[in-house]
């Protein structure tokens, strides 16, 4: 017992020092979101903020997630939130490696939130920004791989299809620094689709005026004119010129002078602003850049192509260890995080983790497997509990079932096989039994061949258990037969009998 009570205090004791340091580490989740954990920033922009987000799903299943969180002027507007949950169902569609996943969208409580993928790296935004600060430049190695992987998880969501295979006509429409990832793996992905086009729609034709990163966008786009794939390849254009020359292509004190210049402006080689770059590339990046689409690339694949042609690609191991380089200090940091999180889910047992987190626990799963002689068995379902108060209904009906067999078995074992007689309904209509059948020598099969014959000379089999009814001769009662063999025992079965009156009454010989 001594033993048995201290089992139960160490049991106890890590229970409780599961509560505490769950409360400290989990208190940086801010809340739930259906079945993800929301955790801190990772960066905030002009239209959403960005979180690490956990997902826990049954039988301890976790993974790490990026969850962005609209900004509560676009969540609270119906027409955007129509246009976003539609756009970012399409943008699920999107299979690609350049491409960042989009696996769920949450509207909860006036807000939208968008699940995506978690990668390890950097936005090629800050990538800049660090290079000019420390006045360095991007290899040109690095520059074409990072382009090329742009542009080909542009076409990838260009080419995308419907589950029917109709074509769905994506366009990113704000393709920029801002929205191209490069991962710590060496590989460039490109993140918000459908976010981007619902917000240009909102805000070019229902505001009259656009806002947003106004340096990126095509100028048919900003014409307000209807915009395709060829929008999004200017966009990369413009990202290419500026990796290349390592500064901004159009800028101005404000958005109506960068609009002016986007329109009219001409637009410099960067051959002109960095002289060590070879000048093949100036024909790509002023095509890639030209006013009119149709003397663009028609598709992005084309100009990655073309890319190809021109610029040594770097391997993603290269990539990875120049983002290393450039950005590692912040990437530690994020890194750190994450494993701070992971850690403390997959430590924590699944159910103070739930309670934790405020929600129940997994239910079982309904079919689990086990191991029986080196096989796997499924074994059945688990019934889930009922409720308190069905619970005591469903006990009583059992309870009265187990009577209701108890008693027909009793009833049922009072009567020998050999010695019970069915009612005879005699053709005067009175009560009567039939007489008891003659008694059978051991060893034959079939009572049959020692059957009796009636009036009209009918066998019957006195085998069965329930005899047909012997039919009287005419003129008279059924005559009683002699026999040797002391009286049968009373017949039990039924136990009752029924008077005129239809009231069943039971015999007191089988009582």
């Amino acid at each position: 017992m001594a033993r048995g009570a201290g089992v139960c205090e160490a049991a106890r004791s890590r229970v409780v020092s599961w509560a505490p340091m769950l409360a400290a580490e989990q208190r940086p989740a801010e809340r739930m979101l259906g079945r993800y954990a929301l955790f801190g920033e990772i960066a905030s922009g002009g239209m959403a903020t960005v979180h690490f987000g956990r997902l826990q799903g049954p039988v301890g299943f976790s993974r790490t997630v990026a969850i962005k969180r609209l900004h509560p002027q676009y969540a609270k507007d119906p027409e955007f939130a129509s246009m976003f949950l539609d756009e970012a169902r399409v943008a699920a569609r999107i299979q690609h490696p350049n491409v960042v996943a989009t696996l769920d969208v949450v509207p909860l409580d006036g807000e939208l939130f968008l699940v995506m993928e978690y990668v390890q790296g950097e936005a090629l935004a800050k990538v800049f920004r660090t290079l000019r600060t420390h006045s360095r430049s991007i290899p040109l190695p690095v520059v074409g791989s990072l382009i090329t992987g742009v542009l080909y998880g542009l076409h990838s969501a260009h080419e995308a299809r419907s589950e029917r295979g109709d074509p769905l006509h994506i366009v990113h429409r704000d393709v920029s620094p801002q929205n191209i990832l490069v991962g710590s793996d060496g590989v460039a992905r490109v993140l918000d689709f459908g976010v981007a086009k619902a917000a240009g729609r909102v805000q070019i034709t229902r505001e009259g005026q656009i806002k947003g990163k106004i340096a990126y966008m095509a100028p048919e786009q900003l014409r307000g004119e209807g915009v395709d794939r060829r929008a999004d390849v200017y966009g990369a254009a413009v990202v290419l010129w500026e990796a290349l020359c390592n500064r901004r292509l159009f800028e101005g004190d404000n958005d109506g002078v960068v609009l002016r210049r986007v329109l009219d402006a001409p637009v410099p080689s960067p051959s002109a602003v960095v002289p060590s770059l070879p000048p093949a590339l100036d024909e790509i990046v002023h095509r890639g850049l030209s006013r009119d689409p149709a003397q663009r690339y028609q598709t992005a694949r084309e100009m990655a192509v073309a890319l190809e042609d021109v610029l040594p690609l770097a391997s993603p191991r290269a990539v990875g260890e120049w983002v290393e380089q450039v950005a590692g200090e912040s990437l530690a940091r994020r890194a750190a995080h994450v494993k701070e999180i992971e850690s403390i889910s997959s430590m924590a047992p699944p159910a103070l983790a739930a309670d934790a987190m405020g929600r129940p626990s997994a239910e079982p799963s309904p079919t689990a497997p086990s191991q029986v002689s080196g096989r796997s068995v499924v074994q059945p379902a688990v019934l889930a509990t009922p409720p308190p108060r069905r619970r005591g209904l469903l006990v009583a009906l059992i309870g009265a079932a187990a009577t209701l067999g108890v008693l027909l078995l009793v009833f049922s074992s009072r009567a020998p096989a050999t010695s019970r007689r069915s009612e005879v309904a005699p053709a005067n209509g009175g009560e009567g039994t039939a007489p008891p059948p003659k008694a059978l020598p051991r060893g034959h099969r079939h009572a049959g061949r020692h059957g009796q014959r009636g009036a009209r000379g009918q066998r019957r089999c006195v085998g069965h258990r329930t005899l047909a009814p012997r039919r009287p001769p005419v003129g008279g009662s059924p005559r009683p037969r002699a026999t040797t063999k002391p009286a049968s025992p009373p017949s039990c079965t039924p136990p009752y009998t029924v008077d005129a009156s239809g009231i069943r009454r039971i015999k007191p010989e089988c009582l």
